[in-house]
């Protein structure tokens, strides 16, 4: 493992680092919640130990403990369990104290890969699986003075099989650090006994309303009584829709003039949802949501073509990988998460594709703010084919099966395999309301890829209001809505063409080292190497202009770049690892890629 000190230009809020509510689609007001972001107390011990009598050190949450920002980048071993402990004190606040019926959550926002809870001594349970929130009622649990919260995290990384993404512990290449233990927000919550555990917000263009639905914590204790909910929908103060109903059934709001979101104007609409027991209020949440459609609709050649509220739209953007040299998944605070967005808008870019990761939902927040479209992957599991198979793919179109051996895949066990629809659904659930993801990507690379045709019907079927790239790059199985090609070591080129839509989903890969702004000096890693700034705006302007504009004519519809930034030694970003050096003018790329999207989006039907 690599003790990099290279450092974006941000630095941790003190002493609560990424001290924003993380939950921007169902907040509470600012005095019924609580940060635990900070210094913890952490030990690392062999597995099979129980919990350490005395900590090694402090550990600042939520970055892992492998980053430089948590002081103290260390390896988390497969034989190894990684120990947190802090202690609070609930705020003063009279909402918190007082009604022995109140509730109080804790929320992880992520912890990889499998953790255990305790407060004050008692187990308050586990989770397993890397990216996805999970919360505790912890009501019982709590002690009107000090509390003592301890966490246990193991992480084999790629020494098992679960979904890691790109983690392994040994960096090479496209592989990077590990990321274990906690690498989001932990916070505390009071709701009422009865209270809004979930909204599922829905828009419907062409019939102009949007549906919510409402899930419930506590429900057993509302006895006998009605329980609705009453909705109302806002834009920029003033009231456009509201309405109430059953909280077991959907509640349709009609918007027959909605203002539509799409990059050019990413409009939001505020909205308030009540939940009440005979009229009576029980609990209130905030909440937005965007009136918006994706979709595929043919051109004049019968080509399908990537539709935004039901107009063509070409898509271009890069490939994000979400990590970042001093904290790794986590980002050291709001600014810095927000730049690589606002720099991919800045250089006229309509698309990123999220690549191997779940962000934190204030990500997917700030692209439905900024407009940004994203194509958000799923985090992959089990194992690639191997390089040579990966080599012939890449060059040759070379195919498997993925229904049969499913060992080659790491996917030969049942639980395995269930483990990895529970985590899809579960990303699917948790990103819903997200306005700004346009497509889900099971499976990048045949890593852990197993039955994708039948998974991309399911997804479908699950999620009908977005478009599914089943396997993207490698080994389609004539599933999903797309054809869909990783083209590296040749020039782009049309598939044969079938019912789907075509894209490129990656390419690119052009690298230009900057010393000084490296995570290695000694080690590089690309698909093709310039030696200085203008060899590599010339070879880009050629990739764009030569092999990626001939292609629109014949149905290609997206393109994707590799990559927004360089990670460790992948030295192929447009901005280096630290953020701090743009490697091609940031006004020639805008006008490049607005040309490129505009005359993408003029075949129409």
């Amino acid at each position: 493992m690599i003790r990099s000190t290279l450092r974006t230009p941000w630095n941790p809020a003190q002493p609560c680092p990424l001290p924003e509510h993380p939950r921007p689609q169902m907040q509470r007001p600012e005095d019924l919640w609580l940060n635990l972001n900070g210094p913890w107390d952490y030990a690392i011990l062999p597995r099979r130990r129980p919990a350490p009598q005395e900590y090694q050190g402090q550990i600042l949450v939520p970055y892992p403990v492998e980053s430089l920002l948590s002081g103290v980048q260390k390896r988390l071993h497969a034989g190894q369990r990684l120990w947190y402990r802090r202690t609070f004190e609930l705020p003063p606040h009279p909402a918190w104290h007082g009604d022995l019926k109140r509730r109080v959550l804790l929320h992880f926002g992520a912890v990889d890969y499998q953790c255990k809870v305790w407060l004050n001594g008692i187990p308050l349970g586990g989770h397993t699986g890397g990216y996805l929130p999970f919360t505790f009622d912890i009501s019982a649990a709590l002690t009107g003075g000090s509390n003592e919260l301890v966490v246990s995290a193991w992480d084999p990384t790629d020494r098992g099989m679960q979904q890691r993404g790109k983690q392994v512990l040994k960096p090479h290449g496209i592989w990077y650090t590990a990321v274990s233990g906690i690498w989001q927000t932990v916070w505390l919550e009071v709701v009422p006994p009865v209270s809004l555990d979930r909204l599922k917000l829905t828009p419907n263009l062409d019939e102009g309303s949007l549906t919510v639905e409402a899930e419930l914590l506590g429900r057993e204790q509302a006895h006998d009584g009605r329980l609705e909910i009453s909705v109302e929908a806002a834009w920029q103060g003033q009231v456009a829709a509201s309405g109430s109903g059953p909280v077991d059934q959907k509640l349709k709001l009609s918007l027959p003039d909605p203002r539509l979101w799409s990059p050019a104007a990413p409009h939001l609409y505020d909205l308030r949802v009540r939940l009440l027991q005979e009229g009576k209020p029980l609990d209130e949440v905030t909440s937005y949501f965007a009136m918006r459609k994706f979709s595929l609709l043919p051109d004049h050649s019968g080509h399908l073509r990537f539709a935004l509220n039901n107009e063509p739209l070409f898509l271009y953007g890069p490939l994000d990988q979400g990590y970042f040299p001093d904290g790794l998944y986590t980002p050291p605070s709001e600014e810095a998460m927000l730049f690589d967005i606002e720099y991919t808008r800045r250089i006229g870019c309509n698309l990123i594709r999220k690549h191997i990761k779940v962000e934190p939902l204030r990500w997917y927040a700030a692209c439905d703010r900024l407009g940004m479209i994203v194509w958000q992957d799923m985090p992959n599991g089990g194992r690639i084919d191997g390089p040579a198979v990966g080599f012939l793919a890449l060059r040759s179109g070379f195919q498997r099966d993925d229904t049969r051996r499913l060992g080659r895949f790491g996917r030969a066990k049942e639980l395995n395999r269930e483990e990895y629809r529970a985590e899809l659904k579960g990303m699917l659930d948790h990103l819903h309301n997200a306005a700004c993801i346009a497509a889900w990507v099971p499976f990048n690379e045949s890593w852990g890829q197993f039955h994708a045709r039948e998974l991309a019907d399911w997804v479908k079927g699950y999620d009908p209001t977005r478009l599914v790239d089943h396997a993207s790059g490698w080994f389609d199985q004539g599933g999903g809505d797309f054809v869909s090609r990783h083209i590296y070591f040749t020039r782009l080129k049309a598939p044969v063409h079938d019912r789907r839509a075509f894209v490129i989903s990656e390419t690119g890969g052009y690298s230009l080292k900057v010393p000084g702004h490296v995570w290695d000096e000694k080690r590089k890693f690309g698909y093709r190497f310039y030696n200085d700034p203008s060899a590599l705006m010339e070879a880009y302007l050629g990739l764009l202009e030569d092999e990626v504009k001939p292609l629109i004519p014949g149905g290609l519809m997206a393109v994707i770049y590799t990559q927004t930034t360089d990670v460790e030694i992948e030295i192929n970003g447009y901005l280096t690892y630290d953020r701090r050096v743009e490697k091609m003018e940031a006004e020639t790329l805008r006008r490049l890629h607005e040309e490129l999207i505009a005359y993408g989006s003029s075949y129409r039907a």
